[in-house]
């Protein structure tokens, strides 16, 4: 899951979330402006089936205020991608290839590699294994390929090396030695993540080249996977698929309290009660209250199963066509299983 730089970051980045256009609306509600930040440019795209939006931190004051690293964040929103509707999905593939093309920097002969992070036993963290046992590997046979062929694929390698509770070794370490020896040009990392708001929960795709830290989203720490960390390009691909309980609670308590504002007269006391609260204090109260019944929870749809299968397949789908020059729509779920 994606970090947050909380080195940096405001105090209301403690509640939980890992898509970039989450924490600008954060970052625009403490600094109280309507549609800009300094340092952070964005650009919206709306169609029938979804709406995209493209934030690009710029500058370092830009980072500070966001919580997260320089650098593009695409997020794709459609409600759509919950439900078993092929025409729609087949536009939104086609829409994913071009912008991981427009991330990525691929190099014609180096090799690609994909790496789905993740613990496959839980399906709501499962989402990058089944992405990679999706995808069209052809590293190993780039020596057999028949001429007309070679030159429509590229050399891809994949790998899912789990999480360090099954394995015992920190998932950063294992993708670095493997970069290592392989010497891949980029690597395309697919994970879950974690949203504030629930009407995102399995309703948006993010994708970055700012690289991604497993496991942050969830309150673990672990190696940040970046160009600096391993000395290649990172596109970080991820679905929000949990809410944390407490950002949940927050949320609607949000929506309560701008609602009781709304039906309370202005410069009464009990306004400037509700207008003092602060978003930090606020959660830190329902994180306490929280905390002896439910823990460090975190809340996913009844219906995670089916549309996990369906996210990986359209993600999966996205990057065999944007990485394989061969591959185009017609050959939508012919390498998904």
């Amino acid at each position: 899951m994606y970090q947050t730089d909380r080195k940096n970051a405001p105090n209301y980045f403690s509640i939980r979330t890992d898509l970039a256009i989450e924490a600008r609306e954060l970052a625009q509600q403490e600094a109280r402006q309507a549609d800009h930040l300094e340092g952070v440019a964005v650009k919206t795209e709306e169609n029938p089936d979804y709406f995209l939006t493209h934030v690009e931190i710029h500058s370092e004051k830009g980072s500070r205020l966001m919580g997260k690293p320089m650098g593009n964040y695409i997020t794709l929103e459609a409600e759509k991608l919950k439900e078993n509707d092929a025409e729609c999905h087949e536009k939104i593939i086609k829409v994913l290839a071009e912008n991981i093309r427009s991330l990525a920097q691929f190099d014609e002969e180096s090799c690609i590699l994909v790496a789905g992070l993740g613990n496959w036993n839980i399906t709501p963290d499962a989402l990058g294994p089944k992405v990679v046992s999706k995808i069209l590997v052809t590293r190993h046979l780039q020596e057999t390929l028949p001429e007309e062929i070679e030159e429509t694929v590229r050399p891809v390698a994949a790998v899912s090396p789990g999480v360090m509770g099954i394995t015992g070794i920190e998932t950063g370490e294992i993708i670095k030695g493997i970069v290592e020896r392989l010497q891949p040009s980029l690597l395309i990392a697919i994970d879950a993540l974690a949203a504030r708001r629930s009407n995102r929960i399995n309703a948006a795709i993010q994708l970055s080249d700012t690289g991604i830290s497993p496991g942050a989203g969830v309150g673990n720490k672990r190696m940040m996977l970046d160009q600096e960390s391993l000395g290649i390009p990172v596109i970080a691909i991820g679905v929000p698929t949990v809410v944390d309980a407490a950002t949940l609670v927050n949320d609607t308590m949000d929506r309560i309290l701008g609602e009781m504002m709304q039906q309370t007269e202005k410069g009464s006391a009990f306004f400037q009660t509700l207008q003092s609260l602060e978003q930090e204090e606020k959660y830190q109260m329902i994180a306490d209250i929280l905390g002896p019944y439910t823990g460090n929870m975190f809340v996913t749809p009844k219906e995670v199963d089916a549309v996990v299968d369906r996210l990986a397949n359209i993600i999966a789908n996205s990057i065999n066509i944007a990485i394989h020059p061969g591959v185009t729509m017609d050959d939508i779920n012919k390498y998904t299983f």
